[in-house]
């Protein structure tokens, strides 16, 4: 791993107990608060005995320290490399205006050293003046829980507003694009990033409680799964944010129910599709009917 919280947890902690021993010695209780502040509960049962028995040499039993400065955890190259290729994604600028200013190292990857299939050629335009400055105005909005004031087009052209409370952001990594959950009025509901053309803050006086929930229909699929060439751990990890059950019917053979948002149904029937022979779709039969309407289509295409 380059960068892990898990990890560095440790180190962070120990680096702030140096700190403390630089000014003054330590005092178990502060030892404990500053292990509990920057590490785990249970991390005090490993390093307060490592710390009393002398066996790093960075703290004395008595709570003093031999060194004098204060420690410092400097990126290594392979994290500057890192960063230098993530800074690459066009995706960041939502967050940060400035890349990462690294001249001394290369990336650790490019763009052009991957391909990513089963990802549509549409996506939101993430290079855009005006996108980054909306979704910056709206994951503010999110934070602070202000209301919003949001305009856009429909399928049929009509230019739309709505007056809402930005929820929390969601990313399909299919589709390439940001969606927006949100109360509204009259009505809550999803709204793609990409068809929002104008969002200001809305100042006026609204009435909360009159603020509506989106609406989500829920939806279940069940099918059977064969646990060949690692399926079912492929399964696992592709439906990872869905709800669902497994149930093992014999040595390779699952069943699985999938819980889903109507609205996500043809992104469903694509990734299900993409395990090929290993899922069978067993119910409900509008699924069913879904999933060979897609294969006739695809047979018609000559695919």
């Amino acid at each position: 791993m380059i960068f892990s919280e898990l990890y560095s947890a440790y180190y962070n902690a120990v680096a702030n107990i140096i700190k403390t021993a630089i000014s003054h010695p330590v005092k178990k209780d502060e030892l404990r608060k500053i292990i509990e502040e920057n590490a785990f509960g249970e991390s005090v049962l490993n390093i307060e005995p490592a710390f009393a028995e002398e066996r790093w040499q960075v703290i004395f039993s008595d709570g003093t320290t031999n060194i004098e400065n204060d420690p410092v955890m400097p990126f290594t190259t392979a994290q500057k490399r890192w960063l230098k290729a993530i800074s690459l994604d066009p995706r960041i600028r939502l967050f940060c205006d400035d890349a990462f200013d690294l001249p001394d190292v290369e990336p650790l990857f490019t763009p052009d050293d991957y391909v990513v299939f089963d990802k549509y050629s549409d996506g939101d335009d993430f290079e855009d003046e005006g996108y980054r400055e909306r979704f910056r105005l709206i994951l503010e909005a999110i934070k602070e829980e202000q209301t919003l004031k949001i305009s856009m087009d429909d399928r049929r052209g009509r230019r739309l507003s709505r007056i809402i409370i930005p929820k929390y952001l969601e990313y399909s990594e299919k589709d390439d694009k940001f969606r927006l959950f949100a109360l509204g009025k009259p009505n809550g509901g999803t709204f793609n990033l990409g068809r929002i053309i104008k969002c200001e803050k809305y100042t006026e006086n609204i009435e909360i409680e009159k603020m509506k929930e989106p609406h989500h229909e829920k939806c279940s699929v069940v099918f059977e799964l064969y646990d060949y060439r690692k399926a079912l751990e492929r399964v696992l990890l592709h439906f990872a944010h869905f709800e669902k059950e497994v149930v093992k019917e014999s040595e390779k053979k699952y069943r699985v129910t999938v819980v889903y948002e109507k609205e996500d149904e043809t992104e469903l029937v694509i990734r299900i599709l993409s395990f090929g022979p290993m899922i069978k779709v067993i119910e409900p039969d509008d699924f069913v009917n879904l999933i060979k309407k897609r294969l006739i289509d695809q047979k018609g295409c000559g695919l």
